[in-house]
């Protein structure tokens, strides 16, 4: 019988998580804070927190400067469409590895595995040579692309996990009663693994909305998503720290919005299977 855990204990445990919460959180309350500063309080030392002449000047001069809307549109086309497309190949691969696994399955998640472990610069020039051959550059078909292939590992890896947890004798059950591979994919699998493929889902659209390597060196300016949005603001002439931070803020406050409405369905996918 599990022991019961102290009213001291408890609140210990509640302040330390809170404290390293804030910690973590701290770099993106200090860029939402900066972005309300003058550059020149932006650099002051010591720094200021609150007590500064707080300003709207940084965002004004950011939309005055950039078309938000168009990096904003192509920033949810490339994370969307590229997270779709991997869960329509990932969702048959993983089904295959966990109910039909073959002598080479732990091999192959490895391989797929070891693909990330490759710094990303090591496979630009091919890659780069490949869109220009082809006609990709600066194309949202070619960063959905590429952004589908770096996903792909992450996710087939997430759906294994999830599928390997749903017990064998239902999808058999489901054959016994006429179900086609389609139709046991579905209407069987699919809605029970619903909080496994969100989460999936969710955690890949937050890293291909934050990925910048690819999106900076395969794009100029018609697929430039909200990362090639934020790089414009360091220049040869200077970092400007305040405008900076206010295009940060403005390219994290979609994700950070889809992140909270969806926190419970993620923290449930992440944690599918984990407790028996």
């Amino acid at each position: 019988m599990a022991r019961a855990v102290s009213a001291r204990r408890r609140a210990i445990s509640t302040v330390i998580a809170w404290i390293i919460g804030f910690l973590i959180f701290f770099p993106i309350l200090w860029t939402v804070i900066t972005s309300f500063k003058t550059e020149l309080e932006a650099f002051s030392i010591p720094p200021k927190f609150l007590f500064f002449d707080w300003t709207l000047e940084n965002y004004e001069i950011v939309q005055e400067r950039s078309n938000y809307l168009r990096f904003v549109t192509n920033s949810l086309i490339l994370s969307i469409g590229s997270c779709l497309v991997s869960l329509l190949v990932a969702i048959p691969a993983a089904w295959s590895m966990a109910f039909s696994p073959g002598k080479r399955t732990k091999d192959l998640l490895m391989w797929m595995l070891s693909t990330k472990m490759m710094p990303p610069v090591g496979a630009l020039i091919p890659v780069y040579l490949i869109f220009r051959d082809l006609g990709l550059l600066d194309t949202r078909g070619g960063l959905i692309a590429i952004l589908f292939l770096l996903d792909l590992p992450i996710i087939v890896w997430m759906l294994y996990t999830y599928f390997k947890e749903i017990p064998g004798e239902i999808l058999e059950a489901a054959r016994m009663d006429g179900a086609s591979l389609w139709k046991e994919l579905v209407f069987v699998l699919a809605p029970m693994a619903v909080p496994g493929i969100a989460s999936t889902l969710l955690l890949n659209i937050i890293l291909a909305w934050n990925e910048s390597f690819w999106t900076l060196n395969l794009t100029t300016s018609s697929a430039a998503p909200l990362t090639a949005f934020i790089a414009s603001y360091s220049s040869p002439e200077g970092l400007f720290w305040a405008k900076l931070s206010a295009a940060s803020t403005m390219a994290i406050a979609p994700i950070l919005v889809i992140g909270w409405f969806a926190q419970k369905q993620l923290v449930r996918g992440l944690t599918f299977g984990a407790v028996k």
